[in-house]
């Protein structure tokens, strides 16, 4: 099955998950075909389809006749036969039971066409021993969404032991095309990664507790304001459903042995139906008590240690047993799980060596099997982390970019391309990729510049003659659009400032790259435009989605849809540029302001651009993504010495700590 084929999607299952990839789906433009084994149980999905849809009418996220069109692509059903026999999809949502699971993939096996792929939405079992039932298991794969789905952006596309890698290809573009974030999961391994990250590390709390090493107040402090997080981890185990955690526990404990043992305080929670918000009880009381109320200054070192320790040994298990490497996993948890860094990044930054010998001495002490280190933790521990850094860095050959320090902690991103305008070409998207993070993993540097060399243009756009070829091809057009927004959006979301140096052409291609930026300073002589409806194509490199939360969408559709250019004046009118200067002052006042924001606090900066990108589209995201941040910034010696330069009348001197 290619993914050009796909016209219907069967999803099995009405439930939360259920109803809210029937809604996906049908947003995206696909006909549903949603089943249930009751006609209450699918009744009661399609009425919260409808209502969902009209939420995000009334909060303008999809114009009325959208919401309408796409409950009108869902058709609830109970027959079985139906529901599958003209799919091109299946994405089974049915109850987190093996059993129960491999009863509806044999009635589905009997009635679905010999094309269609069979994805299933667990959260943890194994792809492999679901698929054994069917006669495919080469189309069979794991398509893992997150709650509730119509929000939540990533989906993890998981290998069994037999999925072809058509299928995996074909589920991760569908998931794409849903307006998702598939994150390739390598292997079959219980939880894959975002589940394998997080319930241990539930798990680990509840053993503090338990062995009264910490109480309930200090592990939910210490995860939410000393390590940043965006809940406690018995905050986070109440939201999920304490059952669930334990289940998946459970499951662990079956396949991957001891080390994955609940503890004796989840168990007992699971037991006495204490499950969290959802029973009005769980490790807070939601009915009788204040629900969750987490005390900003009880952080306890050990607490921290113990829980990152824990994260870094289920990461080298992940990626020395080739499950995920080391981005996948970051990405992962910071979209699945809302982590403000990535696990792998958080290890590393905090010292496996410390975190190894953490796990080492409780080992010692304890004995039991989930403090053991892996294999890969130790090695890694010895060569300082799980990113490889350092040596190869400085020996990065760059031919269409360039990388200059022109001190003051900023790293400043030239496009070497003068003589082709510094057009943007397939080898210029590689490049600024890796110079992104190559910056991000310098100490040094805490703010970027980008200009393009010469007067003539910032970029003029695309290389519309390198990237001829593309054009014949839906599906190379394609690609080339996602690497373009791929290498664009890691420029707009790495954690220091970016300011944009525009003198010249800013057109097309290099608008869009402009866009990606923080703050924008132009000369006089700029000229801006997004001209490619004039050649019959549009933005394709975030372009349509980026402009308007600059512009606002009026304006950006004025300057997409005319395909007019635009002087740099009437650009600072619009919003789109934050300063205009002389021709000849360009150069200088831009790495000004590059070096004034390098001088500001790092870690506010960090949680300042995160806090926009989580409320672009999800207010009560960012929101809460806000409030997160603040707190953990109470904790920060930059606090104090932002305060204590205040109070002196001095400049402060961040050192983002």
């Amino acid at each position: 099955m290619e993914f050009e084929d796909i016209n219907t999607v069967a999803v099995l299952g009405a439930g939360n998950m259920g109803h809210g990839i029937a809604e996906v789906a049908a947003m995206a433009g696909y006909d549903v075909n949603m089943r249930d084994i009751k006609e209450e149980f699918v009744q009661d999905g399609y009425d919260q389809i409808e209502w969902s849809l009209g939420k995000l009418a009334e909060n303008d996220q999809l114009s009325e006749d959208e919401a309408d069109a796409a409950l009108e692509r869902v058709t609830p059903l109970v027959d079985m036969e139906e529901a599958v026999s003209d799919a091109d999809v299946i994405i089974e949502a049915v109850p987190e039971k093996m059993e129960i699971k491999k009863d509806v993939y044999g009635d589905v096996e009997e009635h679905a066409p010999d094309r269609a792929i069979f994805a299933t939405n667990t959260s943890s079992l194994s792809i492999t021993e679901l698929a054994e039932v069917t006669d495919r298991p080469e189309q069979f794969c794991g398509m893992h969404f997150f709650n509730p789905p119509v929000r939540m952006p990533l989906v993890e596309v998981i290998s069994g032991g037999e999925s072809a890698e058509e299928t995996l290809d074909t589920v991760e573009a569908l998931a794409d095309d849903f307006g998702k974030s598939p994150v390739r999961v390598h292997k079959d391994a219980p939880g894959f990664i975002v589940n394998r990250i997080l319930v241990p590390l539930m798990n680990e709390a509840s053993w503090l507790v338990t062995q009264d090493e910490a109480t309930i107040a200090e592990v939910d402090s210490t995860t939410k304001y000393g390590m940043g997080l965006p809940m406690g981890s018995f905050e986070l185990g109440d939201q999920v459903g304490n059952d669930v955690s334990y289940h998946v526990l459970e499951y662990m404990h079956e396949v991957l042995g001891d080390a994955y043992e609940p503890a004796p305080l989840l168990e007992e929670k699971v037991e006495n139906e204490e499950l969290g918000k959802k029973t009005g009880k769980g490790f807070y009381d939601y009915e009788d008590g204040e629900g969750v109320d987490i005390p900003t200054d009880e952080q306890a070192e050990l607490v921290e240690k113990r829980l990152l320790a824990s994260m870094a040994n289920e990461v080298a298990k992940l990626i020395g047993n080739d499950v995920a490497p080391p981005e996948s996993i970051d990405e992962a948890v910071q979209l699945g799980a809302g982590f403000p860094d990535g696990p792998v990044k958080l290890v590393d930054e905090y010292g496996l060596e410390e975190l190894h010998a953490t796990l080492e001495e409780a080992y010692e002490e304890t004995g039991h099997k989930r403090y053991e280190p892996a294999d890969f933790l130790t090695d890694r521990a010895d060569e300082g982390g799980f990113y490889e850094t350092g040596e190869d860095d400085d020996g990065v050959d760059f031919e269409v970019i360039r990388i200059e320090y022109p001190g003051d902690m900023v790293g400043h991103v030239v496009l070497d391309r003068p003589h082709r305008m510094n057009t943007i070409s397939d080898d210029v998207l590689a490049e600024l990729s890796t110079a992104v993070d190559l910056l991000e993993d310098d100490d040094e540097v805490r703010a970027i510049l980008v200009t393009g060399e010469g007067d003539k243009a910032f970029s003029a756009g695309a290389d519309v003659q390198s990237m001829a070829g593309s054009g014949a091809d839906p599906i190379e057009g394609q690609e080339l659009s996602r690497a373009g927004q791929q290498a664009f959006g890691e420029l707009e979301s790495c954690e220091m400032p970016v300011v944009a140096g525009i003198d010249g052409y800013c057109l097309g291609g290099g608008m869009e790259l402009a866009t990606c930026a923080d703050m924008r300073v132009a000369s006089e002589r700029s000229e801006f435009g997004q001209p490619e409806l004039d050649l019959g194509l549009i933005p394709g490199w975030g372009g349509t989605q980026r402009l308007k939360h600059i512009v606002g969408e009026g304006r950006a559709k004025e300057i997409i849809l005319t395909a007019e250019r635009y002087d740099a004046e009437t650009m600072e009118a619009y919003g789109f540029v934050n300063e205009v200067v002389d021709n000849d002052d360009l150069e200088d006042r831009a790495l000004e302001v590059a070096t004034d924001l390098a001088g500001g606090p790092p870690i506010a900066q960090k949680f300042t651009k995160r806090a926009f990108l989580a409320g672009r589209d999800d207010t009560d995201a960012g929101l809460e993504y806000e409030a997160s941040a603040f707190g953990h910034l109470m904790a920060t010696d930059d606090l104090m010495e932002g305060i204590t330069a205040f109070m002196g009348d001095g400049d402060p001197e961040f050192e983002g700590k």
